[in-house]
């Protein structure tokens, strides 16, 4: 019915019955954030506009958080590590070997409370999504499921539109922002001929018992066709897998989406002769014909179609009637797709230019480096949805990646939409070696998304100071003040985690003689993951990054400075480690980032006409050791006094506690008792 037929009812009456009869016209319910899919992704950005106090709602399709992990893997064992133990009390560095948890105040919803086994199952990840829901109180709108989602422009609405959500009930809901956190859920198929005859991962058969005495054909060479073979390894007679590209092994790419060892079984039976084997074709080149057996054939397309569409099954020609040496010349009893999984574009109008139209671009929605939408402003994708901008590089499509990238987003909209910038610590220069060598020593986010998100270092005028942002997107450093709220008038650092540049891949050997590097001439030569800093006089620019050296994830830099390898993953040695970078920063700023002894500043004094900063900060400024929390406690309990009158004023008054007269923030004079509190003495 359209709207002009509907005319005669504008009375006040007929309005009612209108708006009854017809939800759609209903006045939609607006939320300024609306998140869809309450999987980890959306159950993560929940919890920071929570934190934040935003209005928002998530909308669930079903009636439980997590829904994907019922189902998925079908063979229930995950394969995102649970490292209950490190040896670390540090809560950041153990959420390095801590690929399930969300990031939350709470300690009880950690994810090595919910199982004690190293690859948990997938029900025990079903059971934290929901407690981590309930326990924080955040807001999902379950068995809701979101039917469409279209723009309606609007100067009056942040981005000059908002995205309007039809559920189906056709309830309207209007949304401000839209974080799309669904996932990716569609099967990827291939048509070729005969594909009607080949069962898919989502449906096939998780019982053993099915498969005893058949001659399987797995397609795909992924970790669910692996996870589907070592599954039933033990009854079949053979096992195929047919794919068009090499098996990719995660130790040697660094990807934890390529081939992980705990699925890999079938690598061994093919490679010690056991029958099975693993082949390589394009599947769009192939065809599969059923004989009047019920068994599958493998033949060429190209046969089939010199055939022609008259010829019976058993007439057509197969690869063997020409070569008996034909790989795949025994017939099949089952076919199996394992192909992996596309994002759903179904329910988003075209207006919203999510899809680029290329064969990626049916993959991922396209997006920009920030995870915004390259065709909606304030559309942004999180969580699995969101791969497209590290996929086979880093972690953006785990749960140990994807909780950093959905703060940074949350990050960005903050200062976007309510004027908060981006977090940061500003401190004085001389605690900027310290800072780093605290941040790659224990940070996560660094670790886990490298090559992906970085730590900014902002130098404040005549480098006396700085602010520490950590984990920015790296590819959107151009548009950093913009972005943040901050700015970089005076030089930067950029502090990112990689790998050797020629160390992965699936061809590459990772466990060549002399892999490892030791020595810190030969830091920039490091293949396993370490950390590198990168200083740049001024903020590069869009140009400098779009048009960056081949293989680089930064423009070319004025100085570059390699942390060299360690086999602990522990870059705090003092001459290995720290004096390097130490030094490194030196130059970049021409100062003194050494600490001193009270008396070394008092003869710097007399002798030079330019003190080191920490004389400048500390000793001149009657300050002595820059103040920390354990040096204040350490000053109360040693009744230590701020200065001369605090220790004449206590002697005058015998009933006084220790700390009376000092607040704890306050500054220690220079002195015997300060230099012995210097942890920090004079380096080489």
């Amino acid at each position: 019915m359209g709207l002009s037929a509907l005319a005669p009812l504008w009375s006040s009456p007929g309005l009612l019955l209108v708006i009854a009869l017809h939800p759609a016209l209903s006045v939609p319910t607006h939320r300024d954030y609306c998140v869809l899919g309450a999987g980890p992704a959306g159950l993560q950005m929940a919890y920071f506009l929570q934190r934040a106090g935003r209005d928002y709602a998530v909308f669930e399709r079903t009636q439980r958080p997590g829904s994907f992990f019922t189902r998925y893997p079908r063979h229930r064992k995950l394969i995102s590590i649970n490292k209950r133990y490190t040896g670390n009390a540090n809560s950041e560095f153990n959420l390095r070997h801590d690929w399930n948890s969300l990031l939350s105040h709470d300690p009880r919803l950690l994810f090595r409370h919910y199982s004690r086994a190293y690859f948990p199952d997938a029900h025990d990840m079903v059971r934290y999504l929901g407690d981590f829901t309930d326990t924080l109180g955040l807001r999902v709108l379950y068995n809701t499921t979101i039917t469409h989602v279209t723009l309606d422009k609007d100067q009056r609405a942040w981005n000059g539109h908002y995205f309007i959500l039809t559920d189906q009930k056709g309830q309207v809901h209007q949304c401000s922002v839209l974080l799309v956190a669904t996932g990716l859920s569609v099967p990827n198929q291939v048509d070729f001929p005969g594909s009607e005859y080949v069962e898919g991962y989502e449906s096939v058969s998780v019982d053993p018992e099915d498969f005893v005495g058949q001659n399987v054909l797995i397609l795909g060479r992924g970790n669910s066709a692996f996870e589907t073979a070592d599954n039933i390894l033990g009854v079949t007679n053979f096992i195929h897998m047919l794919s068009r590209s090499r098996v990719r092994l995660s130790w040697a790419t660094h990807y934890v989406g390529d081939l992980r060892a705990i699925n890999n079984g079938l690598l061994d039976t093919y490679q010690l002769k056991s029958l099975d084997g693993l082949l390589e074709s394009d599947l769009t080149d192939l065809a599969i014909l059923k004989d009047s057996k019920g068994k599958f054939h493998v033949t060429l397309k190209f046969f089939l179609e010199e055939a022609g569409t008259n010829q019976s099954t058993d007439s057509i020609t197969l690869p063997q009637d020409d070569n008996d040496n034909f790989a795949m010349r025994v017939p099949y009893d089952r076919v199996i797709r394992c192909l992996g999984w596309n994002f759903d574009f179904s329910i988003f109008n075209k207006s919203l230019r999510l899809n680029s139209g290329n064969a990626f671009g049916k993959k991922y929605p396209l997006i920009r480096a920030s995870y915004e939408s390259k065709g909606s402003r304030g559309l942004f994708v999180l969580g699995t949805a969101s791969h497209s901008v590290d996929y086979r590089k880093s972690a953006g499509g785990f749960i140990h990646g994807f909780r950093y990238t959905a703060r940074a987003v949350h990050r960005l909209l903050e200062h976007r939409h309510h004027g908060i910038a981006w977090p940061a610590t500003e401190l004085p220069i001389t605690q900027l070696t310290s800072s780093i060598v605290r941040r790659v020593n224990e940070a996560s986010g660094l670790y886990q998304m490298f090559g992906v998100l970085a730590d900014v270092v902002l130098l404040k005028e005549n480098a006396t100071a700085f602010e520490y942002l950590e984990e920015f997107p790296l590819q959107m450093v151009a548009q950093l003040e913009m972005l943040t709220g901050r700015k970089a008038q005076h030089g930067l650092f950029v502090i990112i985690m990689e790998y050797g540049r020629n160390f992965s891949g699936p061809d590459k050997d990772v466990f060549f003689d002399n892999r490892s590097v030791g020595q810190t001439e030969d830091a920039w030569q490091s293949n396993f993951l370490h950390p590198v800093i990168y200083y740049y006089r001024h903020l590069p620019t869009e140009q400098e990054v779009r048009f960056r050296p081949a293989h680089w994830p930064l423009p070319r830099p004025t100085a570059i400075h390699h942390i060299v390898e360690d086999f602990l993953t522990d870059w705090t040695a003092p001459i290995g480690h720290i004096l390097p970078l130490r030094r490194f920063l030196e130059n970049c700023l021409d100062t003194d980032l050494r600490s001193f002894y009270a008396e070394s500043c008092f003869l710097f004094a007399l002798t030079r006409q330019k003190l080191p900063p920490f004389c400048q900060q500390g000793y001149l400024r009657m300050q002595g050791l820059v103040s920390t929390e354990s040096l204040r406690q350490h000053r109360v309990e040693s009744w230590l006094p701020r200065n001369h009158a605090a220790t004449d004023s206590r002697l005058e008054d015998s009933s006084q506690q220790p700390g009376d007269h000092e607040p704890l923030d306050a500054p220690m004079a220079p002195g015997p008792l300060a230099q012995s509190l210097d942890s920090n003495k004079e380096e080489l």
